[in-house]
């Protein structure tokens, strides 16, 4: 450990009428395995942990036990609610250090107005943690810090054990060997209201028909049953192994861990700048790179998916010109090329106006619509009437953000809820006038399979 820094900062929180005090240590570690430490949190923190890789692998989070928590089942003001508590936690933290920043990680519920029983049953409508022990790696350096915050003005005993505590953390995730996990062995699966499913896809194009609604994006899921209990670090294992070139995520809470591996960001604001990409329109990679082409060149030909395209770049860019300055827009969109599928993708950019925050975009964003549908109020309505499970957290924003605005938020597809030794695994896709129930229930099929094959299962197709 070469390095280290220390601070204390006394926070007052209005809302419980009294005084706390932050105490954060930050020390800089050799370089270790953040899925190793992720693990070294099993026994003592789990229900209480977090992942995230950035598609460009340049940054890596995990959070270990729960210094601070911020829920809430604030319908459209959620997004406020958590950047009002956020920023009052943080208000006296020291900027313009990237390093000692604490990190606040969570997700908001795709649908607050969804009561529908299932997995997601008594999940806030935003959740958020402040890790009690927090991995940064980051320019090939590693960070880990502890977070306390008490009621107590005299905490050196209490920061002594954290102390003790997260430097077994550590020894443990880098010497240890690093665990190789096999994949859960899967014994049956079946497809809830798959028939209701299929009959919403004629309802919608119904709807459309009658100019009700332009599009409409509609999901279903799939129940995977194991032989035993799966473990967190076991599933993380081979996300990351299998899709090194998306968004890596993994949220515990209790008994749930909602992972996933999203090709797709949200936003991001960096330094006052923020991005968005715009992804919508997709087909199957090929068996060969001719073949391979020969997809995508179909793909970025197809009016159908030019159009559903076209509606996200149109929304996002409008949010984008009332937020921000300088916006940026390529002409038309490129190929995004992942493991089992690729997308038409076009990024978007632009200075934060002052007042402008990330959460504030989130909260715009959401639902975009390649995961919502046009027009929005709409699209939702249709949604709540044809669509028969509870998204939960699939399709919604997840992600992260410091004490300085910084930070970054993906679009949760590609996910799945784990609970014991059932797995739930979402998919959907963007309904429009001519759609037709078999050919989107099989893209739906290919949307499955990169959560399908990390948890061990196959289809009978």
């Amino acid at each position: 450990m070469q390095q280290k820094w220390y601070q204390t900062t006394e926070i007052e929180v209005d809302s419980l009428g009294q005084n706390l005090h932050f105490y954060m240590e930050t020390i800089e570690v050799s370089r270790l395995s953040a899925l190793a430490f992720y693990a070294a949190g099993e026994e003592r923190y789990k229900g209480e942990r977090f992942y995230w890789q950035n598609r460009e692998k340049t940054m890596t989070l995990v959070g270990l036990g729960h210094a601070h928590t911020i829920q809430n089942n604030a319908k459209n003001e959620r997004f406020d609610e958590v950047e009002a508590e956020w920023k009052h936690l943080t208000k006296n933290c020291v900027k313009g250090q990237a390093e000692l920043q604490p990190i606040l990680f969570g997700g908001f519920t795709f649908d607050p107005r969804n009561n529908v029983a299932g997995e997601w049953t008594g999940f806030p409508e935003a959740y958020f943690a402040l890790a009690t022990y927090q991995l940064v790696l980051r320019d090939d350096k590693a960070y880990v810090s502890i977070h306390l915050i008490t009621k107590e003005k005299q905490a050196e005993g209490q920061f002594e054990a954290l102390r003790k505590e997260r430097d077994h953390l550590i020894h443990a995730a880098q010497v240890k060997e690093v665990k190789t996990y096999s994949k859960p062995e899967m014994t049956s699966y079946f497809e809830p209201y798959k028939e209701p499913y299929l009959a919403s896809i004629d309802q919608v194009t119904a709807l459309i028909k009658a100019k009700q609604a332009d599009k409409v994006v509609i999901a279903r899921s799939l129940a995977l049953q194991f032989k035993e209990q799966v473990a967190s670090p076991q599933i993380l294992s081979q996300i990351i192994h299998e899709q090194p070139e998306s968004y890596l995520f993994g949220l515990e809470r209790d008994e749930l861990l909602f992972f996933g591996a999203s090709p797709e960001r949200l936003v991001k604001v960096e330094n006052g700048h923020a991005y968005s990409s715009c992804v919508a329109g997709s087909i199957k990679r090929g068996k060969t790179a001719d073949e391979d082409d020969n997809y995508g060149q179909s793909l970025l030909n197809d009016p159908k998916n030019g159009g559903e395209h076209q509606y996200v770049v149109d929304m996002i860019a409008d949010i984008f010109r009332n937020n921000c300055i300088n916006v940026k827009i390529p002409d038309g969109p490129r190929l995004l090329k992942i493991r089992d599928i690729q997308h038409l993708y076009t990024p978007v950019e632009g200075q934060l106006n002052k007042g402008a925050t990330i959460l504030q975009l989130t909260k715009y964003l959401h639902p975009t619509p390649a995961l919502g549908g046009v027009p929005r109020q709409e699209a939702m309505a249709a949604i709540r009437k044809y669509e028969p499970m509870n998204r939960g957290l699939y399709a919604a924003p997840i992600g992260w953000l410091d004490a300085e605005g910084n930070g970054e938020f993906a679009v949760a597809i590609r996910s799945a809820a784990l609970i014991k030794d059932k797995a739930y695994l979402y998919a959907g896709g963007g309904i429009v006038a001519d759609s037709e129930p078999q050919s989107e229930y099989d893209e739906t099929l290919v949307k499955f399979r990169p959560m399908l094959r990390a948890l061990g299962g196959q289809l009978h197709e």
